[in-house]
């Protein structure tokens, strides 16, 4: 199929982007790598009546440290981010995560940020953000504002994101002493979107997992230290509360009981690397 008629522009800077998008109101999208939203184009699942690309903003390409977190604009790749030089020292949880992300080809396309604009609940990089309790930052031509991640993901693709706004940035916290992160997943095929993710931190103050591929949402979920003896209820508790689908690739009760094995895994290799 073809995508139903819209108007193209190729924004050169920030304020092109926004204003083109403050004109266009509801009518108007953001188009950054496309891995996502240009099959859902041609599907005419989206039917924008204008179609902005960001890719050639300069200010949206960098990658920067700043108050505790990587903050990543909305041009940014997921090859650059995978390459970049800290992220096994500072975001382990994203370097484990990362090479699950579909596959070298779509990486080396495919945004950061168009991820989780896409905010699909099976996604690595919603989970994530979620995981390490980040923030989404948003602008209008007007305006900005910050979105803490439990609060940007409604549903199975749908966001916060209000007509004229577009995501500028992400941030995610990086590493502090005495904090450990596991992650785990369950797919059909490797660089397929996952089965049952998992995403465990470990630090002085508690436990919390992640699970992503459940629900419409990944949900998060403070939890007990094993040595308590109280984790396997508390991880069937968890898996029992979440709204589990059921889709051609797995029953609820299988993807619970992914949940409380992937979860155990990714708290207890969280515990092995926390320093």
């Amino acid at each position: 199929m073809k995508p139903a008629p819209f108007d193209f522009i190729r924004a050169a800077t920030l304020a092109e982007a926004l204003d083109a998008l403050a004109q266009a109101g509801e009518d108007g999208r953001v188009l950054a790598g496309g891995q996502s939203f240009v099959p859902m184009l041609n599907m005419r699942l989206a039917r924008p009546s204008v179609l902005i690309d960001i890719m050639g903003v300069a200010d949206l390409r960098g990658l920067e440290v700043a108050k505790g977190a990587l903050r990543i604009g909305a041009g940014v790749r997921q090859v650059e981010l995978a390459r970049w030089a800290d992220l096994t020292a500072r975001l382990p949880l994203l370097a484990a995560a990362v090479p699950y992300i579909g596959h070298v080809q779509t990486r080396s396309r495919g945004t950061v940020c168009g991820s989780l604009a896409h905010a699909d609940p099976s996604a690595e990089l919603p989970l994530a953000l979620i995981a390490l309790e980040g923030e989404i930052h948003l602008r209008t031509k007007k305006a900005h504002r910050t979105v803490a991640a439990r609060e940007f993901f409604l549903g199975m693709m749908a966001t916060a994101l209000r007509p004229g706004e577009m995501i500028e940035a992400v941030s995610f916290p990086l590493r502090r002493a005495g904090q450990g992160f596991g992650f785990r997943e369950v797919a059909r095929r490797h660089g397929d979107y996952a089965v049952v993710a998992c995403a465990a931190v470990a630090g002085p103050q508690g436990i919390r997992l992640a699970v992503g591929g459940v629900g419409d949402v990944p949900t998060l979920r403070e939890l007990p230290d094993p040595a308590s003896g109280d984790l396997d209820e508390a991880l069937n508790d968890f898996a029992w509360s979440l709204d589990a689908r059921e889709d051609l690739h797995a029953t609820p009760r299988y993807r619970r009981q992914l949940v409380r094995r992937l979860g155990r895994d990714a708290i207890e290799e969280a515990l092995r690397c926390r320093s």
